[in-house]
Parts: structure tokens; sequence; C-alpha cells
């Protein structure tokens, strides 16, 4: 496309890439958003518990198997893995320990060539999915927030939830419960799936038609060759970040469409499920705030049942997140706490570059072997780049070391 006009260029991106791309990205989902549907339909008719834990274990096979066809099997020997743990340990009070040591190891297995690698990794969010859940309802179990075991029925109802059974994202095991109590259809549900269905499809469309021809077909940047570097590996992360919103947002309309992804308060239910945070993430304030904003769900995974939180160093508001108005830090607006802040985005964007230069979806390495020709692209890569952000990282450890 370099000898195009920039009209010749549009007209083609057009027709080439950004329709063709919306159409396949509809025929890849329209039957799992049909299933959605149907299992949200029939779950406001009022019929037995068991008959909407079936019907959704049903759908979350059909949806399985639709993706992975009979790989699907790995997906539910880890369902029946862990629920079996849970059983045998159901007498126990670490319960949550007892599983996640044997989800890691079933995990590490697939990630050390139990079976195809790329068939395992076109699995991984579905696996993810499944042990977040498993995981977090053994820690429910063990606060007492759940007060029993589940039935077999009732566990794999809330495991292959039809909603975020292929795309996630991680609901708990009371949001499934009220998920499947059927909430009245609204505008403001169907609202809410329209509107996260059209950002789905326009993150797909920059991921794949805008992102990779950002420099200098959509901002007219040139440079010498270290700067074309840097733009260019900007692009990729570009489009990498912006396949993770599709996710994001495709996750949204599935759950949304199954009836999950809600909250009441005072008899207003709102339609609020955030996934992730694209401005957050491409203007973060710090590599954490991009870590939280890239998954909702994840994040809030970690904080709740790893107890992952941050501890306050300096006596100012430069934390990762920012500080509630009615926080005790001394230091809250001068001005050199804004440029310490101002740095730390520079900072991450810079890292985000840095990572995102991997995922060149140009570059085909899969000719040779798989794992050598990984390796190779990452150093090729970061040596174009100076191994900057390696630089800059041990940088930051040295002046922790220094203040420590």
């Amino acid at each position: 496309m370099g000898s195009f006009s920039r009209q010749e260029f549009f007209h083609e991106l057009a027709e080439g890439c950004l329709l063709p791309t919306a159409q396949q990205g509809l025929e890849q989902v329209w039957q799992l958003l049909v299933i959605c549907l149907l299992c949200r339909l029939l779950w406001i008719l009022g019929l037995p518990s068991y008959v909407k834990h079936l019907s959704t274990v049903a759908g979350g096979f059909y949806a399985l198997y639709l993706f992975f066809e009979l790989h699907m099997v790995w997906v539910v020997l880890l369902s029946l893995l862990c629920y079996l743990i849970l059983f045998l340990c159901r007498h126990s009070s670490n319960r949550a320990t007892f599983l996640s040591i044997t989800v890691l190891i079933y995990l590490l297995m697939g990630e050390l060539h139990m079976m195809d690698t790329t068939t395992w990794h076109k699995m991984r969010g579905s696996q993810m999915v499944v042990a977040m859940k498993a995981i977090s309802l053994a820690f429910d179990l063990d606060q007492g927030v759940v007060t029993n075991v589940p039935s077999p029925v009732e566990f794999m109802g809330y495991i292959y939830f039809v909603g975020t059974v292929i795309f996630g994202p991680w609901i708990s095991f009371n949001s499934y419960r009220e998920a499947i109590e059927g909430r009245k259809l609204s505008f403001s549900w169907i609202w809410k799936v329209c509107v996260s269905w059209v950002k789905s499809q326009l993150c797909l469309v920059i991921s794949n038609c805008v992102a990779p021809y950002l420099f200098p077909y959509f901002i007219p940047i040139y440079g010498d060759k270290l700067l074309h570097n840097w733009l260019l590996a900007y692009e990729n992360a570009l489009s990498f970040h912006f396949s993770n919103y599709f996710v994001g947002y495709l996750s949204e309309t599935s759950t949304t469409l199954a009836g999950a992804g809600f909250t009441e308060e005072k008899d207003n239910l709102k339609w609020d499920m955030t996934v992730a945070r694209p401005l957050h993430v491409e203007f973060p304030r710090s590599m954490v705030e991009v870590a939280t904003s890239w998954n909702l769900p994840m994040s809030r995974w970690l904080s709740t049942f790893l107890r992952r939180r941050l501890a306050d160093i300096l006596n100012a508001c430069i934390l990762s997140k920012k500080c509630q108005p009615n926080c005790t830090h001394k230091n809250k607006k001068a001005p050199w706490v804004y440029i310490i802040n101002i740095a730390f985005s520079a900072l991450a964007v810079f890292h985000l570059a840095y990572l995102g230069s991997l995922f060149n979806s140009s570059v085909d390495y899969m000719d040779d072997d798989e794992e050598s020709g990984v390796a190779n692209h990452t150093i090729q890569k970061w040596s174009e780049l100076s191994w900057a952000s390696h630089w800059v990282t041990f940088g930051c450890w040295v002046l922790y070391r220094i203040i420590l």
C-alpha cells in the first residue's frame, strides 16, 4: 500500500479490510450470541432451578464445541477435576489452597506440552475462566460466603455459564445465581448489549485495519530508522491492545445478553458490567493502572482472593491509582507530585510500546521451529530498540535500592 495516495489507501482500506473484518467478526460469534439470548429468555419463564442449570450447561457445551470442537474435553476435564477436589475437601477449611495447587499443576502440565501447543493456547482463555471461577468458589466456601458445596449440576452451570465460558470474564458464584433468577427484559439491558457490541466491532476494526497503518497514513509522522522502529513498535502494541478491547467488549456483550453483569440498588437495576477501560490503558497513571484496567474482573479477582494490595511508601499522591479526595497523604497537589505522575504515565506508555513490538502479525516465524522462532523474533525486535526497556527497568531497580 506504500505506493497509494492517501485517498486511494482509505478507499482500499474500507473495501478490503473494514467491511470484511466486521463481517467475519459477526460470522464467528453470532451463534454464541443467539445461545446467550435463548438462555436469557428461558430463565425468565420461572422454570425449576435444575432446569436452568442444565440449560446453561448444554449451552456452554455447545459453545465450547463451536470454538474448540473435540478439544473442549480438556476444559471439561479441568472442571471435573475442580469439582472432585471441592468434594473431597468439603470438610476442610483450606479448599482454596488445595484447589489452587491442583489447578496450577494442571495448567503447568498443559503449558509443558501435555498436548499440542497451538491447540492448548487457543483454549487458554476458557481454561483460565474455569480456574478462576472454581478457585473463587473455593474461597467463598472457606470464608462462609457460600455455605455448602453446590450440587454437581449447579457447579457445572456456574462453570459453563454460556455468557462467560468462551470469552470470559470471571463472575462470582452469587452473580451466576442472580443471573439465572431471570430479571425482566428492559430497554437498559438491550441498550447495554448494543453499545458493547458496537464497541467490540470498532475495536476489532481498529486492531486489524487502523493500527497497522497508523503511521504515516492516519498520523503523518516520519523520521530516521530509530524513530521508525519505535513508531512500528507502537503500532504493533496498539493493534494488540485493541484486540484485547475487542474481546473485553465482546465478553460484556455475551455476559449481559445472557443475563449477568448488573448491580442492584434499592430496586434500581443497572446493567453496568465493565471489562476494560481503554483510555486508562492508553494514557495510564502507572503500569499497575494498566494491569487493572486491562481486565477489571480479573483485577478484582486478584485483589479479592489473593490480597494483592499496594502500600503507601511516600506521603504523597503518587500511587498507581488515583487517591480518594479524603486520603491522608500530606502532599496532594504539589508541582513535583504532578511531574512524578506524568513521568510514570510516560514510562508506562514506553514499556507498552516496547512489549507491543513483539506482536507483529506481519512477521511469519511459524515455518521454523515454533519455540526458537518466537525467541529469535523477540531478540531481533528488542535488539532493534536497544533493549531500552530492560535498561530502564534496571535503572528503576537501582533507584529503588538507593532509596530503600
